[in-house]
């Protein structure tokens, strides 16, 4: 299948020969649809929490203890998909054509004053209803002769402009939500950041910008650590026969396998406490109190759930009886939606309790479906018999299967990426998350090179697949908390204005 040309490429990557050659067998043989038992509701699978229980967890968490935190956030790739609108718009008007007045492009050109960006410096003081003067801000937002923001990390954008004249960055506001839920006893926040090795530089720079200023204002120390994909986790693209797709050059096209490949960054951690939250989904910092408090619900579920599991296995280390054994299953059952299969014997049943405690743990909080694109929590049907709570995409669900279409079509929450770990087991040691990835749970999807069709491989996402094998809960948190920027006219949504 591949030339010693080929060969050198793929190991010149950090790869080998038989890892591409199980992707381009994957292209073939597909994946299979996750077999859904029922979505998570508040009836069964997402806890809703009362005043009482929302103080209890925070309290757990402000007296836990914890063998180190940190905050991840993943931020690769351009903000491109951001300004696609933009783009849209500016080559219709550089081909002369008209561009309808409510259409995305116009209403941005129209409210560009309300951005934290905008200066008059770069777009003037007068906002007119002219194609020309729309052009020039498009191109001045979009390409080098302005911002050249079509082409940045959304983390170094300006998304927020307060009163008192300060303008920050996405990235920044990560900073100050960091010191506020993730503040170490020693006064220092850890921060881990996963970027694209061509925009270190532009991220070393809005760092710098605000280190000292929020260090003084805050009292805080920060540690960052800028981290990247790993272009050995890049697959391998196939064209519509399943061949691999080569280039004008002769050579294989590889490309980024989406975010689960993030997993391995995650593996080479230390700390034990780990938040993930997007680099898009922040606000501004009035709504802080609110966001800090259900972050750190999360974090109290998450050390609740790992002292609990401890105790359990340090009690089946002990001894086991039936007694033990029927209080972990019906725990299992009633917190984490884990229904174990029968066992033959009470030795068995000890070893296959033991196998689902001893597992990375992840707390999700989930939002009220408001029609938002991304994942949903579900109750699924492992292969061992058992079933298990899982974030899936709607690419993972076979809509030909009317069971799994009624349970999309009653699914209540949606996936915010507001997520918990705890990554050590209960002797201290770090687990190896890499034994804990669904193989099974990744997706093929269609892409385009240079006009030509090509299949591409995704790993198992970083929320879906690679944290199948996780114990699970998911807690319901309010809507305040998710503020995503998908396209640019989300920053003119309340909680990125004033």
């Amino acid at each position: 299948m591949f030339t010693k040309e080929d060969v050198a490429q793929i190991e010149q990557r950090g790869s080998n020969v038989t890892t591409v050659e199980d992707q381009v067998e994957r292209f073939k043989k597909g994946f299979p649809w996750m077999k859904i038992v029922a979505p998570a509701t508040p009836q069964r699978g997402i806890k809703v929490l009362d005043d009482a229980a929302v103080d209890a967890a925070v309290r757990y968490y402000e007296g836990a203890s914890i063998n180190g935190k940190c905050k991840f956030v993943p931020a690769s790739g351009a903000a491109s998909r951001m300004f696609k609108d933009l783009f849209s718009g500016l080559d219709a008007l550089k081909a002369g054509k008209e561009v309808a007045e409510d259409a995305p492009a116009v209403k941005f050109v129209n409210q560009i004053q309300s951005f934290a960006f905008y200066t008059p410096e770069v777009f003037g003081d007068k906002v007119y209803p002219c194609n020309d003067y729309r052009k020039s801000v498009l191109s001045k937002t979009l390409t080098d002769e302005g911002l050249g923001y079509g082409a940045k990390p959304k983390g170094v954008l300006k998304f927020h402009k307060y009163t008192d004249g300060e303008i920050r960055t996405a990235f920044a506001e990560h900073l100050v939500e960091a010191q506020n839920y993730m503040r170490n006893e020693d006064g220092t926040a850890n921060l881990v950041v996963t970027i694209s090795p061509e925009h270190q530089q532009l991220f070393e720079e809005a760092y710098a910008e605000v280190k000292a200023a929020y260090e003084a204002r805050y009292g805080v120390k920060y540690n960052i650590v800028f981290t990247f994909q790993d272009k050995a986790t890049d697959t391998i693209a196939v064209d519509v026969e399943n061949k691999p797709f080569r280039t004008e050059t002769d050579s294989l096209l590889f490309r980024p396998a989406g975010h689960g490949a993030l997993i391995y960054n995650l593996n080479k951690l230390e700390e034990e406490v780990v938040s993930i939250k997007n680099i898009d989904n922040v606000a501004n910092e009035r709504l802080l109190p609110e966001t800090a408090t259900w972050k750190k619900v999360l974090l109290g579920k998450a050390l609740e759930l790992r002292d609990r599991i401890y105790s359990y296995l340090n009690r089946l280390d002990a001894e086991v009886t039936e007694e033990l054994c029927a209080e972990i299953e019906a725990f299992l059952a009633g917190e984490l939606c884990v229904e174990m299969p029968e066992q033959e014997d009470l030795t068995a049943k000890a070893a296959a309790l033991r196998a689902k405690l001893n597992r990375p743990i992840r707390v999700a909080g989930m939002v009220k479906n408001q029609g938002e694109p991304g994942g949903g929590p579900f109750i699924i049907a492992e292969p061992d018999g058992s079933t298990s709570l899982q974030v899936l995409e709607s690419v993972q669900i076979n809509m030909s299967d009317e069971k799994s279409r009624d349970a999309l079509a009653s699914a209540t929450h949606f996936n915010p990426v507001d997520i918990v770990c705890c990554l050590h087991d209960y002797k201290g040691q770090s687990f190896d998350l890499l034994q804990y990835v669904d193989e099974d749970a990744g997706f093929i999807s269609s892409k385009s090179y240079q006009g030509r069709e090509l299949k591409a491989l995704e790993l198992p996402g970083l929320w879906n697949g690679a944290m199948s094998k996780w114990n699970t809960l998911f807690v319901e948190v309010p809507l305040e908390t998710f503020n995503p920027v998908k396209v640019v006219l989300d920053l003119l949504r309340p909680a990125h204005q004033n």
